[in-house]
């Protein structure tokens, strides 16, 4: 029913790399293109491997070299007339965005991305876009109108065949389940989700579907289960070099520690997370593992009014607008301990 997942961001001479190569080797083969396809003088060839460039630095965490890259390929598309190129340099721009906080930037950049993708013809370019803006959305707070753009790229994906494109939908799906406090539904679009990813070989999206299975199973008091899901999926990003899916896995592991009352162990998993965080400049994530932090130190003993300043400071710094589900978790988290201390 489902495609091998393969990686269409790898383009030109790229496009036999597997989607599971670990990103050190998709760097260095990116870099040797972009330096072929600059003595070559073809414009089309140094946007596709300077597009590779960008999103290796990208998952990589190196942010700044990521920035420079994705805006490198889309002047030498625009320069070459190459406006599916632009598409998809606008799409790792975009993407770049949102993993920086940056969720205004980033539903611009894709739905720039978008439109230049459907004059051009270039149809996955075009259902990445879209999907892109659609997980911005969810993770900005905004569930109605990224619910409805998830639907509508779950049954495209479906019908062609997409593994990759339809285990992400499915997990966005899962995602905002998870957050309406429907389990159930989360868990079976979890599983799914997780099943396609290994049947058609994408490992990034099995070591996503698995962080959302742990999450649920955690919620449902099953934490031995849920460490060994994470476990597993942690195996899965350390060989591709998924750092930024590495520390989103590292404080999902503070969260099910959280839930089972190991307060201890759930500090140290959560101050882990919150510094590999900090050095991808990756602000949500590192105000989630902060969060967490915080709300663990306040279980150990920590002084309250210590807990509360800092859960101020922390709301303080969180964009209303960018990070706005993100400042709601903070705000809930001061209003449970004054209800407490009252």
């Amino acid at each position: 029913m489902y495609g091998k997942a393969f990686a269409p961001e790898y383009q030109g001479k790229l496009r036999e790399m597997s989607v599971n190569a670990a990103l050190g080797d998709v760097l260095a083969a990116a870099l040797e293109r972009e330096s072929q396809a600059a003595e070559e003088g073809v414009g089309l060839a140094l946007a596709q491997a300077r597009l590779a460039v960008a999103e290796a630095y990208r998952r990589l965490g190196r942010l700044d070299e990521a920035d420079a890259a994705w805006r490198a390929s889309y002047r030498t598309a625009r320069s070459a007339g190459e406006r599916g190129a632009m598409a998809w340099a606008l799409w790792s721009g975009g993407t770049l965005a949102r993993q920086r906080g940056q969720m205004a930037a980033a539903v611009r950049w894709l739905s720039y991305a978008r439109d230049l993708a459907k004059q051009s013809g270039e149809v996955i370019a075009y259902g990445y876009s879209v999907a892109g803006i659609a997980e911005t959305l969810r993770i900005r707070g905004d569930y109605e109108e990224a619910r409805e753009l998830h639907v509508q790229l779950l049954a495209e994906a479906r019908k062609r065949g997409e593994c990759r494109h339809t285990v992400w939908a499915l997990e966005g799906l899962a995602q905002l389940d998870r957050n309406a406090g429907d389990l159930d539904a989360a868990w079976e679009r979890f599983a799914e989700a997780s099943e396609i990813a290994e049947e058609g070989g994408d490992e990034r999206g099995l070591a996503w579907a698995l962080r959302g299975m742990a999450d649920v199973v955690s919620l449902r008091g099953e934490h031995d289960e849920a460490l060994q899901l994470l476990s597993r999926a942690e195996k899965i990003c350390r060989r591709m070099d998924l750092v930024s899916a590495l520390a989103y896995n590292r404080k999902m592991r503070g969260n099910v520690l959280f839930r089972a009352s190991w307060h201890g162990e759930a500090a140290r998993t959560y101050r882990d997370a919150k510094q590999m965080f900090q050095s991808i400049n990756e602000p949500r994530g590192a105000a989630l593992a902060e969060l967490g932090l915080l709300k663990s130190l306040d279980k150990l003993g920590r002084p309250r009014p210590a807990t509360e300043r800092d859960l101020c400071a922390l709301r303080d710094r969180l964009d209303s607008r960018e990070l706005r589900h993100t400042r709601r978790m903070v705000e809930e988290a001061i209003s449970e301990m004054v209800e407490v201390a009252a």
